[in-house]
């Protein structure tokens, strides 16, 4: 392949030059912006053709690599990250096998460190790309076939054929604003039940475990572009968008204003993260007077304690993180989750246990575990040996085990976090499980070791399973509980049938006169249950008309 350039902005190539970009993701629900990013830049490149293999990484690698080959690309291209790095190696050298003068170029968050040890352990790659890639791919692009002058490709790195390798640095977009936004490729992906909306690229925070931590300056769209954008999703039919926006409340004006935005979409859903200790009392208010349901919150927390956060270099004091979650989570019109990382310096299990307690007791709408990865180019990988972490060396760089949390205490750690999933992140179960722990002290360690016990701590189950193995666990350990479990049962539109409903009543069942209504409204033809519990009666309405499961009506009634 070689090229004449025709005119400053339009490139034309002698011969066809073929890309194709491998889409690999967890699964199908996921979607990257990368692709429709790159793609977007380079419509002046007439005759460079695109295709797009899309995969997951629990599919055949080698029926991957077959599917590329069709194509007969020249170029291909992917977005390498901690959770399809294995797999996409294992495509990659399969389809330069049977494609042995096809170049492969990579970019991502698994190339903000060093990238030497990568590239001479898999040859097959061409290059790989540090940081953003808008500018410095179609740059590529144009002098591929000319690799004296990769030399000038800021972010860029290769081994040369003498096999010297060559580091240029790491990539920054200067005019962030100047982009050509990614709804304009037609590789942008409009079938998704949401879409990702990027309005603001860096951060101003320095957390050192994040791969943020370092982008700055922080550059913003400005806020009509931003309008503009939601109108043109808006008309394609999507509702819900994820605001790609580290914290939107860094800064007190933009947050307003893009608040302002979204009310103009009242019936839309907006995805935010948030930091808690930067509430200012105008962004409280604008919050407080949003619409109900037209945003959820996503609090970065990590920690409630104060010495993980200041080894993890988090700005914001605690004092204010914990004002503000308590002030999200009392907000009726929005749903707030949380979010605690295991494996944090100064981080122990029993910090930990303690903090969901109290995120339980805010009301969190989701309490989010994670377990601490050592990301590429972060501050807390470079200082792990100083810190005392010891982190896998291969995807997805967990941490292992640190000074202040043991290996065995992290894998209680992770199974915490499958409880939490599996029963407070459940509506069906939410409200139990949260009186249970914030009423009977040990619940969570007692449950988690009952999960344990019976084998299912670390299998997928049914909102049905999960239902009957907390109404069983009640029932034995904490038999006050009993009929509530059995009332949550009832509420999710489980079946009156199994365990749980064992003690409710169905046949000729109608609704008492003094009935204390707690929802709905009573209705002619109404199918009616009643459940016995001690002196007080728990009674339920089912329509009819739609053979609706879940209750449209529940009261109780007190005996004398």
């Amino acid at each position: 392949m070689s090229f004449r350039p025709k005119a400053k902005n339009d490139i034309i190539f002698l011969f066809t030059m073929q890309i194709l970009w491998l889409d690999l993701n967890s699964s199908y629900a996921h979607s990257s912006l990368a692709l429709p990013a790159l793609h977007a830049q380079m419509n002046n490149f007439s005759t460079v053709r695109w295709s797009v293999v899309s995969a997951t990484v629990n599919e055949n690698p080698g029926a991957i690599a077959t599917e590329i080959c069709r194509h007969a690309p020249d170029l291909i291209a992917a977005t390498c990250w901690l959770f399809n790095h294995e797999m996409l190696m294992h495509v990659l050298s399969r389809a330069q096998a049977m494609l042995p003068s096809c170049k492969i170029a990579l970019g991502g968050p698994e190339f903000l460190g060093g990238n030497e040890h990568f590239l001479r352990s898999n040859s097959f790659v061409t290059c790989v790309f540090r940081g953003e890639g808008e500018e410095a791919f179609p740059q590529w692009i144009t002098c591929i076939n000319e690799p004296e002058k990769w030399k000038n490709i800021t972010g860029l790195c290769y081994i040369d054929e003498r096999n010297n390798y060559h580091d240029n640095g790491i990539a920054r977009v200067a005019s962030f604003e100047t982009l050509a936004n990614p709804e304009q490729s037609a590789f942008f992906n409009w079938s998704k039940p949401f879409v990702q909306l990027e309005t603001t690229r860096g951060c101003f925070n320095t957390c050192a475990f994040c791969v943020s931590g370092g982008e700055k300056p922080v550059r913003t769209i400005p806020i009509e572009t931003i309008r503009k954008r939601i109108q043109v999703i808006h008309a394609h039919g999507i509702r819900n968008i994820r605001v790609l926006d580290r914290t939107f409340n860094y800064n007190g004006k933009h947050a307003k204003a893009l608040l302002d935005i979204f009310r103009e979409f009242p019936d839309m859903h907006f995805h935010l993260e948030i930091h808690p200790a930067l509430l200012s009392d105008e962004v409280k208010k604008e919050l407080t007077g949003m619409p109900d349901g037209l945003l959820h919150l996503e609090a970065g927390i990590q920690s409630l304690h104060e010495e993980a956060l200041t080894l993890s270099r988090r700005m914001g004091n605690l004092k204010d993180s914990l004002d503000g979650l308590r002030f999200l989570c009392s907000l009726s019109n929005m749903e707030t989750h949380a979010d605690l990382i295991a494996g944090l310096p100064s981080y122990r299990l029993e910090e930990i246990f303690a903090d969901i307690r109290t995120l339980a007791e805010y009301g969190a709408g989701e309490i989010q575990l994670e377990s601490l990865k050592l990301l590429p180019g972060t501050e807390m990988r470079r200082r792990a040996k100083e810190l005392g972490i010891c982190y896998s060396p291969l995807p997805p760089y967990e941490v292992l085990q640190t000074k202040d949390i043991s290996a065995d205490e992290l894998i209680t750690a992770g199974r915490l976090s499958r409880l939490l999933d599996g029963f407070y992140n459940t509506s069906a179960w939410q409200k139990l499980t949260r009186e249970l722990i914030l009423r009977e002290d040990g619940f969570l360690s007692r449950f988690l070791s009952h999960l344990t016990d019976i084998n299912v701590i670390d299998q997928p189950l049914s909102l049905e399973r999960r239902g009957i193995i907390l109404y069983d666990f009640c029932r034995t350990n904490y038999p006050a509980y009993e009929s509530k479990a059995a009332v949550a049962w009832i509420e999710a539109g489980m079946s009156l049938k199994k365990k749980p409903a064992e003690k409710v009543k169905t046949k000729h069942v109608t609704l008492p006169e003094n009935l204390e209504i707690k929802y709905g409204h009573p209705a002619e033809n109404m199918r009616c249950c009643m459940l016995p519990d001690g002196n007080m009666s728990h009674w339920f309405g089912f329509s009819t008309e739609d053979q609706q499961a879940k209750p449209i009506l529940y009261g109780i009634t007190h005996s004398a």
